[in-house]
């Protein structure tokens, strides 16, 4: 399989990487098979959600060296991005698809560049995905860490993902991984995992 872009879509898909949620690809976007292909790729630790749907997947694009494929991690220590590589790596290759993975880590990734779908998803895995940061807008030029406060000043309430009640409180601010925090809710008394934005 070759890669699927005119030339003009090459030079097109090259320029500045996207400030957002990526959108599902339709068949008069540039390069899209390889995206279809990509679609299937999932995060390690969070396999309901594919790499495109939390915004680590940033861009597809040819180069002077061939297809490259730009992801960005969660945070710099990942422990997830060699398998992610990888995975890639694998999908495309089993699709007769050559390409080279390139992780970039500016800017900076957001929990504002998840999608929509990719944070129902969470929710009903059981995580509850994280509140709007601003940290994802192209004006941000340094690293904002979210206060408990909401995007608008308000204070921030997590709903539990299995029940949906708002009466829940943080147990740990480190949860199962360094980007999630460990709530419990306090009508159902489930434990939950919330996804920090930032």
């Amino acid at each position: 399989m070759q890669a699927d872009a005119t030339p003009s879509q090459a030079n097109a898909a090259s320029a500045a990487l996207p400030d957002g949620p990526i959108a599902l690809k339709k068949p008069n976007d540039a390069f899209y098979t390889t995206w279809s292909l990509l679609e299937s790729v999932t995060d390690p630790e969070i396999p309901v959600v594919n790499l495109r749907e939390m915004g680590i997947l940033r861009a597809v694009r040819q180069t002077a060296t061939g297809l490259e494929v730009v992801i960005t991690p969660t945070y710099s220590g990942c422990p997830a991005m060699s398998q992610m590589q990888d995975d890639v790596v694998n999908a495309l290759s089993r699709a007769g698809v050559a390409a080279r993975v390139l992780t970039q880590i500016a800017p900076a990734w957001s929990t504002d560049w998840m999608t929509p779908e990719g944070r129902e998803k969470l929710r009903a895995y059981g995580i509850a995905p994280p509140h709007p940061s601003g940290c994802g807008s192209p004006v941000a030029n340094v690293i904002q860490f979210s206060s408990k406060r909401a995007a608008g000043g308000a204070e921030l309430t997590v709903a539990c993902p299995q029940c949906g009640s708002h009466n829940t409180t943080e147990t740990s601010h480190f949860g199962s991984t360094a980007c999630k925090a460990l709530y419990r809710c306090l009508d159902c008394l489930e434990p939950f995992d919330y996804f920090k934005p930032y």
